[in-house]
């Protein structure tokens, strides 16, 4: 059976979901989802489809809108986001099974047409034409697609004429890729290409898909390693993607990220540290993991653009709060300098299951299965009263944001 792809994308997803519970029409409403409460810094995370009109881009910061009088500013509400988007694949699992509908981000998913063109006695545009008239019919929301024979195409398909077209739908085939995709500079149109990845294909001579197509292989396995093979492939149409292969990473690892509200000293970053281990503690236990390997990153305020990312096997394995906070402190008090921060990120590693407690020949085994006790008391506790029912003394200090984030899905309001 021939593959057949469709990649669908909701239309400016969080300021139509805005302007849909404002009841305001988003084609002619300034609309733009950030909490202006932060900043001139601060993200927008989405612009209305009139403000893209007018050439707006998605991405940007506050201090970067045009200025405008009638500007109408939604703070992020990531739950009600959810729900929409929940919905949205409900709609599309009522046209195909599980297994052939890839969820690829809150606003994008990939499907495999090819089993049901059959049962619905339809071309793959009509079939696709179906289901975006459903999303629209059932949440008044708007949709693009793209389709093809892999599901990298059908991504072009989509960002390069779905988007463009007047009923959203764009289709290519391998043939278009010559005509279509080889054309195209700067090399980050195409997806899958950073930035800085661009740049360094640039500075081996490779400035279009064209030229990236028809390098040596050989070439750019030599500068880029083995994802030089799959960009060269991708620039060919090649992708051997399957939806119904589900992808499982070999090795495992829990992390958790935030950017400050504002510039911390270094020796208040302890609290901060210390809230962040606990809740990722708290996620291995929730899934019965310790971790054996910690990572701390830590990035300067931004008149300073640098950091430091280091990473510290521990003694044993483990999901103790204190045993990894002590790592983590490890790394940060070798290695941060005395500058403002910004962000901090920590991760755990090399994750096993807890299947055994191994007590330390240097404590106390009773104050070690005592403590042990203690601690899943504390975590059916937060698991039935929420993060908030049980906090550290730290969390009243000025420099604790813990309540904060406990309020927030993916640094942003619920």
């Amino acid at each position: 059976m021939k593959p057949v792809i469709a990649a669908i994308d909701l239309k400016a997803f969080y300021s139509f979901v805005e302007c849909l519970d404002r009841k305001l029409n988003p084609f002619i409403t300034p609309l733009v989802v950030c909490d202006a409460e932060r900043g001139p810094g601060t993200i927008v995370l989405s612009v209305s489809p009139y403000l893209k009109s007018l050439g707006v881009p998605s991405r940007l910061r506050k201090r970067e809108l045009p200025p405008r009088g009638d500007m109408i500013f939604a703070v992020p509400r990531m739950l009600r986001y959810l729900e929409m988007s929940a919905k949205v694949v409900s709609i599309m699992l009522d046209f195909v099974g599980e297994d052939d509908l890839h969820v690829y981000s809150i606003d994008e998913s990939f499907l495999n047409l090819a089993p049901y063109l059959k049962l619905y006695h339809c071309t793959p545009h009509e079939l696709v034409a179906r289901i975006l008239d459903k999303i629209k019919e059932n949440t008044g929301l708007f949709a693009t697609a793209g389709i093809s024979e892999n599901l990298f195409l059908a991504k072009c398909a989509l960002e390069f004429e779905g988007k463009k077209k007047p009923d959203g739908i764009g289709e290519w085939t391998k043939e278009d890729v010559k005509t279509k995709l080889w054309p195209m500079s700067p090399l980050s149109k195409m997806w899958g290409i950073s930035a800085n990845l661009e740049k360094r294909l640039n500075d081996v001579g490779i400035t279009t898909i064209g030229e990236l197509a028809n390098a040596s292989e050989e070439l750019l396995i030599k500068y880029f390693g083995s994802i030089g093979k799959d960009l060269r492939e991708h620039a060919n149409g090649v992708d051997d993607s399957n939806i119904r292969e589900k992808y499982i990473p070999k090795e495992s690892s829990l992390s958790n990220g935030q950017v400050l509200f504002r510039d911390y000293k270094r020796s208040e970053m302890s609290t901060i540290i210390r809230e962040m281990s606990d809740d990722l503690a708290l996620r291995l236990r929730l899934e019965s993991k310790r971790t054996s390997l910690v990572s701390l990153m830590v990035g300067y305020s931004w008149e300073h653009h640098s950091g430091f990312a280091r990473q510290l096997t521990l003694i044993k394995p483990t999901n103790d709060n204190d045993a990894i906070y002590d790592g983590l402190m490890t790394i940060f008090n070798k290695h941060c300098a005395d500058l403002p921060i910004r962000r901090v990120g920590i991760s755990y590693g090399k994750l096993s299951l807890d299947d055994f407690e191994q007590l330390d020949l240097f404590s106390d085994p009773e104050q070690q299965i005592s403590k042990k006790v203690l601690r899943r008391a504390l975590d059916d506790i937060i698991a039935r009263f929420g993060k908030d029912s049980v906090l550290r003394g730290s969390a009243l200090l000025k420099e604790s944001n813990a309540k904060r984030r406990h309020s927030q899905i993916g640094g942003h309001r619920k």
